[in-house]
């Protein structure tokens, strides 16, 4: 028993002891994932700069050999260590290729961080939009075709970012688009959080750093043996300013930056390289053998398809006629067995080289439990209603898209006149430096957003700063949380702030 009064520390040793099956990040898994003689005594490894330890900054030494060991790994040209995640990866590179008032072409998937980039750049964002899965009821890949679409009605633009893979694991044709924006001289930027081990096996889909991608981010803890918030920003050729993106860099990461996370990179990169491929196809084999047998239930349903990274598992849960995230719940509570995150009706798992027979034979357990404890009477009309709402909005959207409804330029999408004409859109940062006011979101129709509206996990905005908030906004945000999910931006009493 920990004498202690130290509540996060005193959590965390119990989760660990409870010996939950956990398909959640970091890709360690509770040091599963990494020899024990490289997971022991941790703290010896917290210095700072001193003589011999190098600089983040400045690299000289240790830090840039392991740096460049990094991008050779991973095929890079030069590859940057990141201590505070890919979310200030992804801000520097959209404020090293934009500058205020220009336009980039951006996916609407895009993780919330990107917003913080397109507000700390004063870029004007062009929206490119991703495909719907129907029968999961979740965002696909973006084409070729639509960025393609959009650099000729916008040749201003001097960046196209999208996100590779998605939280489903879903990749759009790396190769088809980075040929295409290069063909129009644009940068490509990638966010690959959830790609770090696509490099390492041939059997997945490529890394966008193999098709050229001129900046791609990756977050190491998600795939890989590294620790949460270690990350790697790699660059290719010589399009992009690397002095501006290193300046950009040192302003956003921290200045005390942790021995510990660039230790775990420089760790995780030497696994990787040294046995990857073959971790890899052992877990490979695994999944095959777990959706083998979960084909045996006919309550789930799991993503499979040619632009997939199967390492990644998603599970639709939806006839079991309840929500994502009370089954996320049921499976945690009844079963010790963590999601990394469910939504209105699929549960998504994250397996990395930590994960083996056993985990995944406990996990066909749970699946196969889940079931029979839930008393289907009481499948309740309030389920399906919100489910119905979720699935109206996305319908919605997916029509737009393919009858090419949408305005596909973001600014003019922001600045479009809303109720009755009174209220017009702004951009990122002007909503951000705006006087601003909370109301009730069910009062907020025809109202300018002032601030990031997300359902996190997975973290893509529903509505960005500077956006007009519409009654389909309204209703959607208000089911996701009655059906139990967590809508960031939005305060305790359902108040949203907007610009005043």
């Amino acid at each position: 028993m920990n004498p202690y009064n130290t509540p996060i520390y005193n959590y965390l040793r119990e989760y660990a002891k409870k010996n939950i099956n956990i398909f959640h990040m970091p890709g360690h898994k509770l040091s599963r994932g990494i020899p024990q003689e490289l997971a022991q005594e941790v703290l010896k490894l917290d210095v700072t700069e001193i003589e011999g330890t190098d600089n983040l900054h400045y690299p000289e030494g240790i830090i840039k050999e392991a740096e460049e060991l990094a991008a050779k790994a991973f095929g890079a040209d030069k590859t940057f260590f990141l201590v505070n995640g890919s979310t200030c990866g992804i801000q520097a590179a959209i404020m090293s290729v934009c500058a205020r008032g220009q336009k980039i072409i951006i996916g609407r998937d895009s993780h919330k961080s990107v917003v913080s980039g397109l507000i700390l750049s004063g870029a004007e964002p062009v929206f490119a939009y991703p495909q719907y899965i129907c029968d999961f009821g979740i965002t696909g890949a973006i084409t070729a075709k639509s960025i393609e679409k959009l650099l000729c009605q916008h040749p201003d633009a001097v960046a196209v970012l999208i996100t590779r893979p998605n939280y489903y694991g879903i990749c759009s044709s790396i190769e088809e688009i980075s040929s295409l924006v290069h063909s129009h001289n644009k940068l490509l930027i990638v966010d690959e959080a959830h790609g770090a081990h696509l490099a390492f096996n041939e059997k997945l889909p490529p890394s966008a750093i193999k098709h050229g991608a001129d900046i791609c981010i990756q977050s190491a803890h998600k795939t890989l043996p590294a620790l949460t918030q270690g990350a790697y920003l790699h660059v290719n050729g010589n399009r992009v300013d690397t002095d501006r993106l290193k300046l950009n860099l040192s302003m956003l990461q921290t200045s005390s930056p942790s021995y510990i996370l660039m230790s775990y990179l420089d760790i995780a990169r030497e696994l990787m390289e040294r046995e990857g491929a073959q971790k890899l196809d052992l877990l490979i084999d695994e999944i095959e053998w777990f959706k083998k047998e979960l084909e045996k239930c006919p309550e789930y349903r799991v993503l499979s398809n040619s632009m997939y990274d199967f390492t990644r598992l998603v599970i639709n849960i939806s006839k079991l006629g309840i929500s994502g995230y009370y089954a996320e719940k049921l499976l945690r509570e009844k079963f010790k067995t963590q999601v990394e995150m469910a939504d209105f009706e699929n549960l998504v798992f994250i397996t990395t080289t930590a994960d083996n027979h056993e985990t995944f034979s406990a996990l066909l357990d749970a699946m196969k439990g889940l079931p029979k404890i839930i008393d289907y009477k009481k499948k309740t009309e309030n389920i399906n209603m919100n489910s119905n709402i979720i699935k109206k909005y996305y319908k919605e959207l997916h029509n737009n898209i393919i009858n090419n409804l949408i305005e596909t330029n973001g600014v003019t999408n922001m600045r479009k006149a809303a109720v009755n004409n009174i209220n017009k859109g702004v951009l990122p940062y002007e909503a951000y430096t705006a006087i601003k006011e909370k109301i009730p979101i069910y009062e907020s129709c025809g109202r300018i957003c002032a601030d990031v509206i997300t359902p996190y996990p997975p973290g893509i905005p529903v509505l960005y700063p500077g956006e007009i908030i519409e009654e389909k906004h309204i209703q959607y945000i208000t089911a996701i949380a009655e059906i139990g999910g967590t809508i960031n931006g939005l305060s305790h009493n359902k108040c949203v702030q907007v610009v005043k």
